[in-house]
């Protein structure tokens, strides 16, 4: 029987073969973990493809290990801050007893129904009643909330965070999400505080690292395990796809079936969407990087007649999103492996 193979293409488990990103993870457990809490907001952004999920998943995984945190996993268009008290409720058993004893949450549906005690009438309350009881216990509630996006949710919890971390309660919050979305996030009114706290950006995965991986799992020359490695640029879906499709075909050297595999399964399963999320001078900045990678700024602006300003606020946005190298470089290198070919394809 043939081996299965290691690497995967399907987004959020963690594959059987991935670079992990020890370093990122590990600075990340230490400020969340460490005994004077000088923040409690955390941001994880990056574009499609880089591997948030995985890494917030590898994250999530090492706190449930740790006997004083409480890992509660939630979605930004639920009922965050019910779902998160029945979360409580439901997994941690001193929890569940102080409600069943103490707590009328039957307006909820969470908990017995206390004939003799008056039911709580504001979620949050008893959000806050539950955080002492944690915090009795030295114990801390850390919150994921993975695709974050501007909800009105996610806006009236963050708001509800604020006034918890105030009051000196453990809870503590980490969110992934893509560039805009974390960003529409930030500049909501009233949410200060959520755009000042820390975030981390997934850059990209060591090229030497991959070379490494694909030579021993993929049993593979040092030339063409390099090779491979580098038509990654780092990026972890490309490192996942052409390690799947090398594996599938059983080749041990880049073929063309190879990359035509990997090509179609980034544009359909990354670039396109990608694509279609870009503003319309976005795009057109991208299809003058198409015609030529090094195409002095000013030239281009000659070709395209647009803003000097709004062309640099493109290619601006466009690097901290992922797609563009350095925003101050007088060239425009994409940053996306393959994504010149998939550009070139539609433009």
């Amino acid at each position: 029987m043939k081996n299965r193979n290691p690497y995967a293409i399907s987004f959020g488990k963690i594959p059987n073969q991935y670079i992990n990103r020890d370093v990122l993870i590990n600075k990340m457990i230490d400020t969340l973990d460490s005994d004077v809490a000088e923040e409690q907001a955390f941001k994880l952004t990056g574009i499609r493809g880089t591997g948030k999920t995985v890494t917030l998943s590898a994250l999530e995984k090492n706190m449930r290990q740790k006997d004083r945190w409480i890992v509660v996993d939630l979605k930004s268009n639920s009922s965050i801050t019910e779902d998160l008290v029945a979360n409580l409720y439901s997994e941690v058993p001193f929890l569940m007893n102080y409600i069943d004893t103490s707590l009328n949450l039957s307006a909820f549906g969470i908990g017995l129904n206390l004939s003799k005690k008056s039911p709580i009438a504001s979620i949050d309350s008893a959000l806050k009643l539950l955080l002492r009881e944690i915090k009795k216990r030295k114990k801390r509630v850390l919150v994921v909330i993975d695709e974050i996006r501007k909800t009105d949710a996610i806006i009236d919890f963050i708001q509800e965070f604020q006034i918890l971390i105030r009051e000196d309660l453990p809870i503590f919050l980490m969110v992934a999400g893509l560039y805009d979305d974390i960003e529409n996030v930030e500049n909501s009114d009233g949410l200060t505080f959520f755009l000042r706290a820390t975030k981390y950006e997934m850059t990209p995965l060591n090229i030497e690292r991959i070379c490494t991986n694909y030579k021993e799992t993929l049993s593979l020359s040092q030339e063409a395990a390099f090779q491979l490695a580098e038509m990654t640029k780092g990026y972890a879906f490309a490192y996942q796809a052409f390690g799947k499709y090398m594996w599938d075909f059983g080749e041990k050297e880049l073929t063309d079936r190879v990359l035509a595999q990997v090509d179609e399964t980034l544009c359909e399963k990354i670039y396109e969407k990608i694509w279609n999320e870009l503003t319309p001078l976005e795009q057109d900045f991208l299809r003058f990087v198409v015609q030529k990678e090094s195409l002095p700024a000013e030239e281009r602006l000659q070709v395209a007649k647009h803003n000097p300003r709004e062309w640099m606020a493109a290619k601006r946005h466009l690097t901290k999103k992922g797609i563009l190298e350095d925003a101050h470089s007088q060239n425009s290198i994409l940053r996306l492996p393959r994504f010149k070919n998939f550009l070139e394809q539609i433009c």
